[in-house]
């Protein structure tokens, strides 16, 4: 399944794809990730449903341009927009990290309706981020003028941390690979900077509006966003679910593949029939 449309919005271009048959489910990344991490996901879904994958301004496929911010604000209003160009009427969505600050955000500020949510290792209320991440917001244009090989070593060992299980090679140059170059490295650090936490603690304090079905899905060794966090959320959300899924860290989709399959399937039966 390949992103191979665009949608111009706001003088960004973002980057999407869609497949399959059957009701609408909307996948959205984190950060640093992009739509590559749900891809299979969505493929196996397609004989069953129309599944849309996107690449969040600033991420991806999608444009990188210095002057665009790229915060939770900003990204919830793309995402907003975006739908109403796919023309969905109440979607399933399912959001990894940053993803799940942003598509709460849609529903509870903006007004979107989902017909479900499933957050799976989500950034969606505070405390978040780890200590790298810090020292980035911190000083983010030293560190994005550090020579291009220094860049990617960090990166590399950035990712590679969100692991419980160390990545094959292939995969983890993926991940890499769009934060590097002229436009990836500074666009890595941007998107770091322009992190606020105040969109987190907003949304906390809605999260007694959410009126949909919601389930939480955490990795138990996820050492970027601890399980507390995701057993937060839930109590949080009226009637959300947590599903722990052992031996996964934050990226539960590389490290848990099967049981994040299994899932998803289950989840989308339940919700939709």
């Amino acid at each position: 399944m390949d992103l191979g449309e665009t949608f111009e919005w706001e003088g960004r271009r973002i980057a999407w794809g869609r497949a399959g048959r059957g009701p609408a489910v909307v996948f959205c990344h984190g950060t640093p990730w992009s739509s590559w991490l749900w891809r299979p996901f969505a493929e196996a879904l397609s004989g069953d449903f129309t599944v849309h994958l996107w690449d969040m301004p600033g991420y991806g496929r999608s444009s990188k341009h210095a002057g665009h911010p790229v915060d939770f604000g900003v990204q919830a209003e793309a995402f907003t927009a975006l739908l109403a160009h796919w023309g969905l009427d109440r979607p399933h969505v399912v959001a990894h990290d940053y993803g799940g600050a942003v598509s709460l955000r849609a529903n509870l500020v903006h007004g979107v309706p989902f017909a479900s949510l499933l957050l799976a290792d989500v950034v969606a209320i505070p405390p978040s981020g780890s200590p790298f991440f810090r020292l980035v917001q911190e000083h983010p244009d030293v560190l994005a003028r550090v020579p291009p090989y220094i860049h990617e070593a960090l990166v590399r060992a950035y990712i590679g941390n969100a692991s419980h299980r160390e990545l094959r090679e292939d995969d983890l140059a993926e991940l890499v690979a769009p934060w590097l170059g002229e436009e990836g490295q500074p666009a890595f650090y941007r998107q770091i900077a322009a992190y606020d936490e105040r969109y987190l603690v907003e949304n906390e304090a809605l999260l007694d509006r959410v009126d949909l079905p919601v389930t939480v899905l955490w990795g138990v060794e996820d050492t970027w966003i601890p399980l507390a966090t995701g057993e937060r959320l839930a109590a949080a959300i009226p009637g959300a679910a947590l599903t722990q899924v052992a031996g996964a860290g934050h990226l539960i989709q590389l490290d848990a593949p099967v049981a994040v399959a299994s899932e998803l399937r289950s989840w989308l039966t339940r919700v939709s029939s």
